[in-house]
């Protein structure tokens, strides 16, 4: 499903995936200024990964009324083409771009955003979170669900522009170079950073908009992307960033060493808030006592080794106590618990298995007898379906963007073949972060990640943010951790809480 589970890195997994949002039964339709274009005809389409090219872009005026307020503001779905010194075509990137209606530009903040994969489409930020309209996710997760649009209380539109970005490969962007070079270098850590940041100059070079505040927010890879992306418009392409928002971000990337205490270690808190979820509604404060753990007894008694019977016989009292889980099960396993072995093993009395995003949403497993472990993942095979069509009917019906491509929520051949080889040792956003707060006295971020999430578990990212020293006045790195898993805006309240800490940021405060 995605690379995350494929990889199983030591702080972070990369993983995420594109969101959606339908168009029917929608409200605002889109006004005369709308402008669709059919995609070409099949001898017209060129030789590529997808046989359609992009229609040319589509610019509609909307208005939302909204508690309070009522936003008036014009959508852009285009594409970006990115093409090489001599002029040859690269690839087609698609975005979408929401810009209030009377804001000075020069003034006006504008906010680029990313999801992960790498392969994923930006619509989970888009449809989840930040864009006008909204998908609601406790409606269930499941394929059938009704992918229904509701307008979206919580837009970040109120305080920033907002374009929405896939890589190519990811949603409807696309690569139409048939040069094996050029995807490449388009699939692998350097090539999508340069990529995206001709991307975005680009972008705010035909918009008018380099005078204006400039701030990107990236989810899972996407965070992963955020930092370095900064650094390279900074020195390479004369693009100064004013912050970060960092969801759930795959800081560091590495594959699991089942020596290495901490890749055990750094999701036990996520575990316990799971755990402890059962009885209510938990917050980090009530997860002092299981980080504490973690970061001292755990380690110390791991480092003793599996022939210290004694330090064993603790790590299976504690860790048993903290995640709920069988102490017969812990104990066989040494108190190691990884991800799989407690999605498994948590609910399996009600014949559950827990989703990896967030492990407090459950499905059925199929094979409870299977040794396998194989089953699809409750949130993002849950949910798959519905953001497909939701996202297709967005572009079409509502931004009048008609294209005959699948949107890519998260495709497995960029997964597949990303080329992680351009970085020496293990891939890391955390280097790139440093230099830039230590390098802009105004340079600003903020990480949020979620309690359940044990993908991405929010103690290891904690581990990884108190390494770095304050560059100048303090709390200009800011992480803040909400209820829910990877998705955290998936909850109401941690979705408005988590606006309310990027408005901030980016207004200053």
């Amino acid at each position: 499903m995605s690379i995350g589970k494929r990889c199983a890195p030591l702080f972070a997994t990369i993983a995420l995936l594109g969101f959606a949002l339908a168009a029917q039964g929608q409200t605002g339709t889109p006004t005369s200024s709308q402008h669709a274009h059919a995609a070409p005809s099949p001898s017209e389409r060129p030789a590529s990964i997808n046989p359609y090219r992009l229609p040319r872009d589509s610019v509609t005026e909307h208005k939302l009324a909204l508690p309070g307020r009522t936003l008036a503001f014009k959508a852009t779905a285009g594409t970006i083409k990115l093409r090489d010194e001599k002029g040859n075509e690269h690839a087609d990137v698609a975005y979408v771009a929401y810009q209030l209606d009377g804001a000075t530009a020069a003034k006006r903040p504008v906010t680029f955003v990313f999801n992960g994969g790498p392969g994923a489409g930006s619509a989970w930020l888009q449809l989840g979170a930040l864009g006008p309209w909204r998908l609601p996710l406790d409606n269930g997760t499941y394929p059938s669900a009704a992918p229904i649009l509701t307008d979206n209380d919580d837009t970040w539109l109120d305080f920033t522009d907002l374009v929405f970005v896939d890589p190519p490969g990811a949603g409807y962007s696309q690569i139409v170079a048939t040069s094996d070079e050029v995807r490449k270098n388009l699939w692998s850590v350097r090539g999508d950073i340069d990529a995206l940041a001709v991307t975005i100059r680009h972008w705010l070079a035909a918009n008018e908009r380099l005078t204006s505040p400039k701030f990107i927010v990236g989810e899972s890879y996407g965070g992963f992307r955020g930092p370095r992306l900064a650094e390279t418009l900074a020195t390479d392409q004369g693009i100064g960033i004013s912050g970060l928002v960092l969801i759930s971000p795959a800081l560091e990337l590495s594959e699991r060493d089942p020596s290495d205490p901490f890749t055990w270690a750094i999701r036990l808190p996520s575990f316990a808030a799971v755990a402890r979820e059962r009885n209510g509604p938990v917050t980090r404060e009530q997860l002092a006592d299981v980080e504490r753990y973690a970061g001292g007894d755990y380690l110390l008694d791991f480092l003793r080794g599996p022939r210290d019977a004694a330090a064993v016989a603790r790590m299976v009292d504690r860790v048993s106590a903290f995640t709920g889980l069988d102490p017969a099960l812990v104990r066989q396993r040494r108190g190691r618990i990884d991800q799989k072995t407690f999605l498994r093993a948590f609910d399996s009395a009600h014949g559950k298995v827990g989703a990896y995003f967030d492990a407090t949403i459950t499905a059925y497993d199929p094979s409870p007898e299977s040794r396998l472990d194989q089953w699809l993942d409750p949130v993002t095979n849950g949910f798959d379906a519905p953001m497909a069509s939701a996202v297709m009917a967005l572009y079409a019906h509502r931004l009048g963007w008609k294209i005959e491509n699948r949107y890519e929520m998260l495709n497995d051949a960029v997964a597949h073949a990303w080329d992680w080889g351009h970085d020496r040792g293990t891939p890391s956003a955390v280097p790139a972060l440093k230099r830039m707060l230590a390098l802009d006295p105004n340079f600003r971020v903020l990480v949020a990640q979620g309690l359940t999430d044990v993908q991405v578990p929010y103690f290891g990212t904690k581990l990884l943010l108190d390494q770095i020293p304050d560059y100048g006045p303090p709390g200009r790195l800011a992480f803040k951790v909400y209820a829910g898993g990877h998705m955290l805006y998936m909850r109401d309240a941690s979705r408005k809480a988590l606006r309310e800490d990027a408005r901030k940021l980016i207004e200053g405060k």
